[in-house]
């Protein structure tokens, strides 16, 4: 804290201050957190296993049978009841979930979807996957993706708001008529026509996001940028000879980036629902893939199965209004008449 400037450290404090907004960026931090170690949590391999006097990481090293005794080379199959026999005259570490993203639970003897059990806290889906071993993987998949968009279209926006706001004249009258068009694209409507020639991915949806959704804050900072082209210590830059480089990224951007730095949490939360909306309608990640999205529309599927519905839908409640807290107390941080 001590190196920040003294309106820095006042923003802290007054973002501190937001007793929702700071919890909930810590419980926020903790989730994301625990979803980057999704193997270590839920995964139907062992983590360690010490057979016969070797050591053996199955979570990180793929190990055929006949490295723990058995007569076949072929990969080995954890949930098989002889192999888990054979590991129990050594010693084995699981994950506390003993089922991955894509583990199906042979057995149960209820059919699919089963209720929550010992087995499957969370109950299993229609495919017979561990319901919360998929929103383990899910949930990194939306966060990463959520990140990944808000950081690249907020880039491009941000660049190219400045240099409309800060050239004007022609530039920003082209730019502006630029976005009104490319703003009025059937973004949904293309994604769906270029689903049935392109396999979806994680890559090609992230892609095709960012190609359509990077208008979010050029309003935003062409509107800083008009405002502050015109203050004296720009023009008396501009007359001592600085490059309109320097000016843009020294003088400029420090002053939009207050206002960028508030929308930042609520067009994460769009872009995580933005993937999951996708991935319900059938248009997002490859089938199969473990997604909030996809648990959503097993839960419309399957009304007698509730656990499914109800996990997803708490599941993406937690998580959006997380970052619904933590948009609002950045913005009284960043808020000047907050600091009266």
């Amino acid at each position: 804290m001590s190196r920040l400037s003294p309106v820095n450290q006042a923003r802290w404090a007054r973002f501190r201050r937001n007793r929702r907004g700071y919890w909930s960026l810590w419980i926020f931090a903790i989730l994301f957190t625990l979803s980057l170690f999704s193997e270590l949590l839920a995964n139907d391999r062992p983590l360690i296993v010490h057979f016969q006097d070797r050591w053996y990481f199955p979570v990180a090293v793929d190990y055929s049978e006949s490295d723990f005794g058995g007569p076949l080379a072929t990969r080995a199959d954890y949930q098989d009841p002889w192999l888990r026999q054979q590991l129990a005259s050594g010693w084995t570490l699981w994950a506390p979930v003993r089922f991955g993203a894509n583990a199906i639970n042979y057995a149960t003897t209820s059919p699919f979807p089963s209720p929550p059990s010992a087995q499957n806290w969370l109950g299993t889906d229609a495919n017979g996957g561990d319901v919360l071993a998929r929103i383990l993987y899910g949930t990194r998949i939306s966060l990463l993706f959520g990140l990944m968009l808000t950081l690249s279209s907020s880039v491009i926006g941000v660049l190219a708001g400045a240099v409309q706001g800060y050239y004007g004249g022609k530039v920003d009258l082209w730019g502006q008529r630029f976005i009104e068009v490319w703003s009025g694209m059937p973004t949904l409507f293309l994604i769906i026509l270029l689903s049935s020639v392109v396999q979806p991915g994680f890559w090609w949806l992230l892609a095709i996001t960012v190609l359509f959704g990077w208008m979010s804050l050029v309003g935003v900072v062409r509107a800083e940028f008009l405002r502050t082209r015109n203050f004296d210590y720009i023009r008396a830059a501009q007359a001592l000879g600085v490059s309109d480089r320097a000016i843009m990224w020294r003088h400029m951007l420090p002053n939009a980036m207050v206002a960028t730095l508030t929308f930042l949490p609520f067009i994460l939360c769009g872009s995580i629902t933005t993937l999951t909306s996708l991935d319900f309608l059938g248009f997002g990640l490859p089938l199969g893939s473990p997604s909030l999205g996809e648990l959503l529309l097993q839960g419309k599927n399957n009304l007698q199965a509730p656990w499914l519905g109800i996990t997803a839908f708490f599941s993406l409640a937690i998580l959006l209004s997380l970052l619904i807290f933590i948009g609002e107390a950045v913005r009284d941080a960043f808020d000047p008449g907050k600091a009266v």
